[in-house]
């Protein structure tokens, strides 16, 4: 942990960074995979697996803020040489992680099909919707443990690892998706219902392999007694940092929600396009998010050394990257939106609409990243509160009164340009609020 703030600030980024490349790539590749395996089913199956994207990442937020809070107070303790106390603290984890868990996992069961008729589903995309979530929200709590645990291997320094069991876990979909969607060698055919059952099998066997390195490797399970005081002095620790990170993520997929509540009223076709290039837009922010992955350990230690210097020049120099990149690939994206449509549909309408979606949207990606940045170091420096008001800023104040207001004046085209301007906003709002919170952090202490 104390090389973070001794060695060179842009050679430190890179070894913390490029291991995780293959794994964000994987991340990536495993809901790609799962969508083009359902497109093969047609457009409807494509529409539910759009509708069921807001949810999972609901989800999928919720719990990364807990797992932020506690890879934060488990790398603290690390950094201290309290072995004990990190053991003590992600095994009070693990419990409070699997009861949000195992409540959640309940209340998804029983509110599928009022939740995404809300949603806009209607039909057979309904029911399609339905069949995929009743059988992914019971793997929900190995989702929830492995995310944990590969927060807390992260927070160690090893990011190897995680990216390793990230690659596992999507060639595991990659192999299990055909096999149990299609029916193949021996399994039945199961179609949708067949996508999720790989997603949750897969999960698991990788929550066993990610729960060997944390108890054998590292010693961060202890099975023992556990004091109710102890116990609730933990969760204090961890909910300390997590809740506001837990807000601040999940203001993302609710406003994926909303704008795809909004698209649905220009039909199935829409819902399906936008879903798709959502997933496709994901390979944009690959690289920059490996690097999004490491500022937060990065940002938190040398502003505990009050290196504000080494800060400053992170900060300019990957927010001076994510611009560079976002323009690199927009331009490929303008080359390739077709052709990439034309694998996930045969829709010429799909299509359509999805090309729309990449043109006018891609230039965006390189200020959506800068704002991505802005949030993680405003977490480094202790300010996780300003963190989720810079994300609501961009989420209520920006992208869905634009993206309502778009559809109502210019159809949904002027959804994209919302996107478009909430991206570009939000970068400007970050960089000028982050600008200021550093030079009043660096004025009220003089770094070592």
């Amino acid at each position: 942990m104390a090389l973070l703030v001794k060695d060179k600030v842009f050679p430190t980024m890179m070894r913390m960074a490029v291991p995780m490349l293959a794994g964000t790539f994987a991340m990536n590749a495993y809901n790609l995979v799962d969508t083009w395996f359902v497109s093969r089913l047609g457009t409807n199956a494509l529409a539910a697996m759009s509708f069921t994207f807001p949810v999972v990442m609901l989800l999928g937020f919720i719990m990364r803020g807990l797992g932020t809070g506690t890879m934060t107070v488990v790398a603290h303790a690390l950094g201290r040489g309290k072995q004990k106390t990190a053991a003590r603290i992600t095994t009070h984890a693990v419990f409070l992680s699997s009861s949000i868990a195992l409540c959640l996992m309940a209340a998804g069961l029983l509110t599928i099909k009022p939740l995404f008729i809300r949603l806009g589903a209607t039909g057979e995309v309904l029911v399609l919707t339905q069949q995929y979530m009743a059988i992914w929200y019971y793997g929900l709590l190995f989702r929830v443990l492995y995310m944990l645990f590969a927060d807390i291997i992260i927070g160690a320094g090893h990011t190897k690892a995680v990216s390793l069991l990230m690659v596992a876990g999507t060639v595991l979909n990659f192999i299990l998706d055909p096999m149990m969607i299609f029916g193949l060698w021996g399994f039945p055919k199961m179609g949708i219902q067949g996508a999720a059952l790989a997603t949750v099998i897969s999960e698991a066997l990788v929550l066993i392999a990610a729960f060997h390195i944390i108890h054998k490797k590292y010693h961060l399970i202890l099975f023992a007694s556990h004091s109710f005081h102890r116990i609730a002095v933990s969760w204090r620790r961890i909910m300390r940092i997590g809740i506001p990170a837990t807000l601040s993520s999940i203001l993302t997929p609710l406003s994926a929600a909303i704008v795809i509540k909004i698209v649905a009223g220009f039909g199935e076709s829409a819902v399906a396009a936008v879903g798709v290039a959502s997933r496709i837009e994901m390979f944009a922010f690959m690289i920059p998010m490996t690097v999004g992955m490491s500022l937060v350990p990065f940002v938190a230690q040398n502003y505990g050394a009050k290196r504000f210097d080494r800060i400053r020049a992170v900060r300019k120099g990957t927010m001076l990257f994510a611009l560079g990149f976002g323009f690199i690939v927009a331009i490929v994206f303008l080359i390739m939106a077709r052709p990439l449509g034309s694998l996930f549909s045969s829709d010429p309408d799909v299509i359509n609409i999805l090309v729309k979606y990449i043109y006018i949207t891609c230039f965006g990606y390189g200020f959506l990243e800068v704002h991505r940045y802005a949030t993680f170091y405003l977490t480094g420096i202790h300010q996780p509160v300003l963190s989720a008001t810079l994300t609501a800023i961009r989420v209520i104040i920006l992208m869905i009164p634009l993206a309502y207001f778009g559809a109502k004046l210019f159809g949904i085209s002027g959804i994209f340009w919302g996107r478009l301007l909430t991206d570009i906003s939000s970068a400007v709002i970050g960089i000028i609020l982050t600008g200021r919170i550093l030079k009043k952090a660096a004025y009220s202490s003089q770094p070592i």
